[in-house]
C-alpha cells in the first residue's frame, strides 16, 4: 500500500487500482523509480499530445508497450554494434520472427493488401549535408551502376560487395558424381529448353480486394472435403468409419479437419490444439486434441489431417492413431516425348550437353543501395556458364525496401540512365536496373531462357495478393527471352515438371510447428519436415491461418525519416492471401520433379519423397551477399525395356540432376 501511495504522491492524482497495479509492474519490469517512471510519462504526454492523454488503464498500457519497444530498439542497437565489430558483415535474413508468432482470426488471419509504403501523414526528412559520391557510367555485363550509399543505414554501414567473403563457395550439394556444368566452346544456334505452362495462367487475373468471407468459408470447406474422400479412398474405408470429433461417443472413428489453434491470438503448442470440422462431417465444430502416449505428430495451423479415436469425455477427442496422407505420383512421360527432349540437348557434332540453370531470388541488392551488384554478379556468372535457363523469383523492385519506400530514387540511379526525375515512374526505375542488364545477357547469349515469377513485395506489381497474376511484360522493356509466368507456377522445363512459389512458406511453418517424434523416430532435420509437409499437403501454401502482419519484423527504417507522432507505422507486407482462390495454389494431378521454395531460412537442397526440393535463399541480405542455386540435368536415359514397353516412365530427376548451394 505503502507504494501504492508514492505513486497517487508523484503523479499528484488518485489512480484507479487497475491503473496502479499497471504503474506497479512497469516499475517492476523496468526497475524503475516512482520519480523516474513520472519522468517516462511526462515524456510520453508530449510526445502523444496532452490534450489527448488521459492517465486510464488502456493508455498505461500503451505507455508500457511504448517503453518496452524503446528498451528492444536499445538493446537491438548495441548488440548490432558489438556483433558488427566482430564481422564486417552481419548474415541477417531479411525476414525473420517479430514480436511474437500470434494468429489472429478472420480479420488477423489474413494478411490484406500491403499497406502503404509511407505513413499518411507528412513526414519530415533530415538534411544531408555530405558531399554527394561522384557518379560513373558502367554498362558492361559484368560491372554494376555507380550509386550512392546513404550517410546512414540501421545496423551500421554495409561492407562493398567486392569484399565478401568466400564468393562462388558451394556450400551444399546433391549428386556431385555428376560434373559441375562447364560452358561449352560455341553458343548454341537455338534454345534448347521448350516451356509450357501447367496451371490456368487466365485464372490467375482476378479482382483483388473483393474477397468474400462466403467464398472464403466454402473453400477452406470443400478442402476439408476433399480430403475426407481422399483419405477414404486410400485407406478404403466405409462411410460408417468417418464421424463427428466433437460429438460424445463411446465408438472410435475417424476425424478428418483442419488443425488450429485454441485461441484467436495464441501460439499454437501441444495443449492448444484443436481439430476443426468441415460442415458436412461435423458442422464445423471445433474440439480439442489429447494425443494418447505413443502417438507422435507433426502439426501447424491449417494442416488437414485424418485422426482415428474416441470422444468418450465430450471434452476432447483422444487420438490414438494419425492416417498416412498419400503422396502424389511422379511426373512420366512416354520414351518417344524424352526422345524429342533429349534431342534438343544435342549439338550439331552429336554431342550431348547437360541442361544448365541458374536460381535466384529476391531481393537482389542490399538495403544500403540500389547498386543490384548482386544481380549483376549473377547474370556474369549466367554469362560464364552460357547457361540455358535463368530462373528469377521477386521482389525485384522490393517494397520493403528503405530507399524503394522512401521514393528518393534520383541519386540511386546511373549517372546515364535517361529518366526525368519529375516523370519517372517504377517501371522507368525497373527498366532501368533491372531490364537493361537482361538486355546485356540476352545479347551475349541468345538462346537463353529467363522466367520471372513475381512476389507480393514487388513494387511493380499490380496484383496485391496470392495466388498472384504476371506482371505486365510490355511496360517493363523485358526481352522476348523472359517469360513472367504467376505466382505460384507448375511449369514445364522440357520433360521436368518445376513448382515455384515467392510465398515464403517455410518460414510461416517454422513459426507455428508443433511436433513430438515417437520414441526412436525423432527426425533432427527440421527444413526436411517443414517442406514434407508442402508436398503431403499437396498444395504451396497450405499454412491458415498466416502469420499477421502486425507480428513480422518491421521493415529497415527509410533513412532520415521522422515518422509523425501517431501516423501510421510501415509494417511487413505479410502473406496477402486471398481465400477465394486458393484452389489456384493446389496440386492436382502429380507432384513436381523439382519444388522451388525460397525461405529467408537457411537455403538448401534435399531429395523429398523423389521431389528435389530447393530453397536457393536470398541472392542478397540486408547488408552482404546471399546464395544461389546452380543446377545442372543430365538426359533421361531409357533401358531397352522401358523402350519396348512403351509406356509412360518416370523422369526421376532426383537422380540425375545436381544441385550446388552456393556464395554469390
Amino acid at each position: 500500500m505503502a507504494d501504492v501511495q508514492v505513486l497517487y504522491d508523484t503523479f499528484g492524482t488518485e489512480l484507479s487500482q487497475d491503473v496502479a497495479t499497471e504503474l506497479q509492474h512497469i516499475q517492476r519490469l523496468l526497475d524503475l523509480s516512482a520519480q523516474e517512471l513520472f519522468f517516462k510519462w511526462e515524456s510520453y504526454v508530449l510526445k502523444m499530445g496532452a490534450e489527448n492523454t488521459i492517465l486510464d488503464f488502456k493508455t498505461v498500457c500503451d505507455f508500457k508497450k511504448d517503453l518496452q519497444d524503446a528498451l528492444e530498439r536499445d538493446a537491438r542497437v548495441k548488440g548490432q554494434a558489438a556483433h558488427g565489430a566482430a564481422k564486417k558483415v552481419a548474415a541477417t535474413p531479411r525476414a525473420g520472427t517479430g514480436g511474437g508468432d500470434v494468429f489472429g482470426m478472420l480479420d488477423g488471419m489474413v494478411s490484406g493488401t500491403p499497406g502503404p509504403r509511407m505513413s499518411t501523414g507528412a513526414k519530415r526528412k533530415a538534411t544531408n549535408f555530405d558531399t554527394p559520391l561522384a557518379k560513373s557510367a558502367k554498362s558492361t555485363l559484368d560491372s554494376s551502376p555507380s550509386t550512392k550509399t546513404p550517410a546512414t543505414a540501421r545496423g551500421g554501414p554495409a561492407a562493398p560487395f567486392e569484399d565478401r567473403p568466400n564468393a562462388g563457395e558451394i556450400e551444399q550439394s546433391i549428386n556431385q558424381h555428376i560434373p559441375a556444368p562447364l560452358a561449352p566452346s560455341e553458343i548454341p544456334s537455338e534454345a534448347r529448353v521448350k516451356l509450357k505452362a501447367n496451371v490456368e495462367l487466365p485464372k490467375f487475373a482476378f479482382k483483388t480486394m473483393a474477397m468474400k468471407l462466403s467464398e472464403a468459408s466454402e473453400i477452406l470447406d470443400d478442402r476439408i472435403d476433399s480430403f475426407t474422400d481422399l483419405l477414404q479412398q486410400h485407406h478404403k474405408l466405409p462411410d460408417s468409419a468417418f464421424g463427428n470429433p466433437a460429438a460424445q461417443s463411446t465408438a472410435e472413428i475417424v476425424a478428418v479437419g483442419r488443425i488450429a489453434c485454441d485461441q484467436p491470438n495464441g501460439r499454437m503448442n501441444a495443449e492448444s490444439v484443436v481439430i476443426e470440422t468441415s460442415r458436412r462431417m461435423g458442422a464445423g465444430l471445433r474440439v480439442r486434441l489429447k494425443f494418447q502416449p505413443g502417438v507422435g505428430y507433426d502439426l501447424f495451423p491449417g494442416k488437414i489431417v485424418g485422426l482415428q479415436g474416441t470422444n468418450v469425455s465430450g471434452e476432447y477427442f483422444a487420438v490414438t492413431e494419425i492416417l498416412e496422407i498419400p503422396i502424389l505420383g511422379p511426373p512420366a512421360s512416354t520414351p518417344a516425348e524424352l526422345d524429342v527432349h533429349n534431342d534438343r540437348l544435342s549439338g550439331h557434332d552429336g554431342q550431348v550437353r547437360p541442361l544448365s540453370m541458374l536460381v535466384a531470388s529476391g531481393p537482389y541488392t542490399t538495403d544500403s543501395d540500389l547498386s543490384f551488384a548482386p544481380f549483376h554478379a549473377l547474370l556474369a556468372k549466367a554469362k560464364e556458364l552460357v547457361s540455358d535457363v535463368l530462373i528469377l523469383t521477386g521482389p525485384f523492385l522490393d517494397l520493403e525496401h528503405p530507399i524503394i519506400a522512401s521514393g528518393d530514387l534520383e541519386e540511386q540511379l546511373p549517372a546515364d540512365a535517361k529518366i526525368q526525375p519529375d516523370r519517372a515512374t517504377l517501371h522507368d526505375v525497373f527498366r532501368v536496373l533491372i531490364a537493361e542488364p537482361l538486355q546485356r545477357l540476352v545479347h551475349a547469349i541468345p538462346t537463353v531462357t529467363i522466367i520471372m515469377v513475381p512476389s507480393v513485395r514487388d513494387a511493380i506489381s499490380k496484383h496485391v495478393s496470392w495466388p498472384q497474376d504476371r506482371f505486365p511484360k510490355a511496360a517493363l522493356g523485358l526481352p522476348k527471352q523472359v517469360q513472367v509466368v504467376t505466382n505460384p507456377i507448375l511449369l514445364s522445363i522440357n520433360e521436368m515438371v518445376i513448382g515455384i512459389s515467392t510465398q515464403d512458406v517455410l518460414s510461416e511453418l517454422r513459426r507455428e510447428n508443433v511436433y513430438h517424434a515417437t520414441k526412436g523416430r525423432y527426425n533432427e532435420d527440421t527444413l526436411e519436415r517443414l517442406t514434407k509437409h508442402v508436398i503431403e499437403q499437396r498444395h504451396f501454401f497450405p499454412v491458415f491461418p498466416p502469420q499477421a502482419r502486425e507480428n513480422m519484423a518491421k521493415p529497415a527504417a527509410i533513412p532520415g525519416e521522422v515518422p509523425e507522432i501517431g501516423g501510421e507505422e510501415r509494417l511487413a507486407i505479410g502473406a496477402s492471401l486471398d481465400l477465394g482462390y486458393m484452389k489456384l495454389g493446389e496440386w492436382i494431378t502429380v507432384k513436381p520433379d523439382i519444388l522451388i521454395l525460397p525461405s529467408v531460412l537457411s537455403p538448401f537442397v534435399k531429395v523429398i519423397e523423389a521431389v528435389t526440393c530447393i530453397n536457393p535463399g536470398v541472392l542478397s541480405k540486408k547488408r552482404g551477399a546471399g546464395h544461389y542455386a546452380a543446377i545442372c540435368v543430365e538426359p533421361r536415359s531409357l533401358t531397352t525395356e522401358e523402350r519396348e514397353e512403351g509406356s509412360a516412365v518416370a523422369h526421376n530427376v532426383f537422380e540425375r540432376a545436381r544441385v550446388d548451394i552456393t556464395r554469390i
